[in-house]
């Protein structure tokens, strides 16, 4: 197995001499050859494009975000603590895939609705490359619809107008006065009966691109891109003002309107960075009830367009849900992950030792991140912030050759069985690694192998491969009782 230089892509990441080998290898296993092939190209895809929905109160938005999703089931499943706070989801359409972006979760707003509508649209449109645009058509358009078009017009993303509770014929004359917003063709949908619901996600296809604008690390040359997230007050902006004038260098505002984030070029241990700061985006004044959801919505947006997400904690207070929320965002969206503590300096020997004890328990499943311990107001070890990104990044694109992969398998399994289940044990029997950025493994199995078991291969790949600084994807597809193939 010694093809570890990929070929145009034709299969993901394997190349043709490995693609040939692994194929008669899942045939030799009595594997149905097209779901290997489906296994592969679902584990192989690059970053997936992102699609908003966006739209006033009460138009039935995470409805239509729950009809959207509610294909796969399992997408549903949200991880302890992200329960109310979660802004995105996998869907799957005509088998593509992409992510969507609900902007449902909190509407109602001390500055009057169309002030926090017009947040909430601006923070999902920015993260988009297409957007669902969601009318009651009963209603017909309001004036906060109207503000919503003319934010949709200056983005200047695509657009596909859903015109919901058409619950029947009779609902389809109201459907077409949507004409009048000039967004084109109102889609006709009743997002609780899913009726028309089919005909809206083909359009949606079409105005999705095939992957995302950011194809990330194509732009030859072009500088990597860092998120640096964390909760509100943590000291983001300080320590992007420390980076960039610790290097004195010209800061380089890409900021269009004042609502995009400031993107700003940062030259750091003779490299140019693109630092995408949630911090820059626009504060609004009093959104109390809201701050923790425009929050979220903020973090996705800046962490969609990045490749390395810098989590600034602030070390001198106790690890929160909110940290815990942020941690699971980037770890969910597949970025590469480095954890800054901040306020070091300010820190007593009792308060290390306290938060050694919470970082591991509360960020117990991120061990793998690599860590700094930084001041923001001092200067503190900025030097060694560089070094981990460049880190966590090697680990996010590492690829393991297939050979190289069985032979450590081979080796785990004699070692370390499955236990026994109801009379059977199921075994790994071979897999590959489909994917990169980040690591995207496909293992087959004769049986159903258990959470605790695919822990286990995790942490023995990272013990074996490294994968330092960026979250792993395993599949497991297990073999359907029909005898063996010939």
């Amino acid at each position: 197995m010694n093809d570890q230089f990929p070929s145009e892509h034709e299969h993901g990441e394997l190349g043709d001499a490995e693609y040939a080998e692994f194929m008669e290898l899942a045939a030799e296993e009595g594997f149905d050859l097209e779901d290997v092939e489906g296994a592969l190209d679902e584990a192989g895809h690059g970053p997936l494009p992102v699609l908003a929905v966006v739209g006033r109160p009460n138009v039935g938005k995470s409805t239509l975000v729950n009809r959207i999703i509610g294909r796969r089931e399992a997408v549903v499943e949200d991880k302890p603590g992200v329960t109310r706070d979660r802004v995105t989801y996998e869907a799957e359409w005509a088998g593509r895939r992409f992510k969507v972006v609900d902007t449902g979760g909190w509407e109602q707003d001390v500055l009057g609705i169309d002030a926090s509508v017009a947040a909430q649209a601006e923070y999902a449109i920015e993260a988009a490359d297409a957007v669902v645009f969601v009318v009651d058509a009963k209603v017909g358009a309001t004036d906060t619809d109207e503000a919503v078009v003319r934010l949709l017009r200056k983005a200047g993303k695509p657009v596909v107008l859903c015109a919901n509770k058409v619950d029947g014929p009779s609902g389809e004359a109201d459907a077409a006065y949507l004409w009048s917003l000039g967004l084109g063709e109102p889609y006709p949908v009743s997002a609780l009966h899913g009726r028309g619901t089919g005909d809206m996600l083909d359009a949606v296809l079409e105005a999705l691109p095939e992957a995302p604008e950011q194809s990330f690390g194509t732009g030859v040359g072009g500088p990597r891109r860092i998120a640096l997230i964390g909760r509100p007050n943590v000291g983001k902006s300080s320590l992007l003002n420390k980076v960039a004038n610790e290097e004195r260098v010209v800061v380089n505002e890409l900021a269009g309107t004042t609502r995009d984030p400031v993107d700003e070029l940062i030259e750091l241990g003779g490299v140019t960075w693109k630092f995408v700061d949630t911090a820059g985006i626009r504060k609004r004044v009093h959104l109390q009830q809201g701050a923790d959801y425009y929050a979220s919505l903020r973090t996705a947006a800046a962490v969609e367009k990045a490749e390395v997400a810098v989590i600034l904690i602030d070390a001198s207070e106790s690890i929160s849900v909110q940290d815990q929320r942020i941690v699971t965002m980037a770890v969910e969206a597949g970025r590469a992950m480095v954890i800054a503590y901040n306020k070091w300096d300010t820190l007593d020997e009792e308060r290390r030792y306290y938060l050694e004890r919470e970082i591991e328990t509360e960020f117990g499943q991120v061990a793998w991140a690599p860590r700094v311990n930084v001041s923001a107001r001092t200067g503190r070890h900025m030097e060694k912030l560089v070094p981990a990104i460049e880190t966590a990044l090697a680990g996010w694109e590492t690829r393991v050759p297939t050979g190289r992969l069985n032979a450590f398998l081979g080796e785990l399994v004699s070692a370390h069985p499955h236990p026994i289940r109801g009379g059977k044990q199921p075994r790994i029997l071979f897999g590959t690694q489909a994917g990169t950025k980040p690591p995207r493994f496909v293992l087959f199995a004769s049986g159903f192998i258990e959470a605790g078991y695919r822990r286990f291969v995790e942490r023995r790949l990272r013990e074996e491969f490294g994968f330092e600084g960026t979250p792993i994807h395993i599949s497991v597809r297990v073999r359907e009782k029909r005898g063996k193939k010939k």
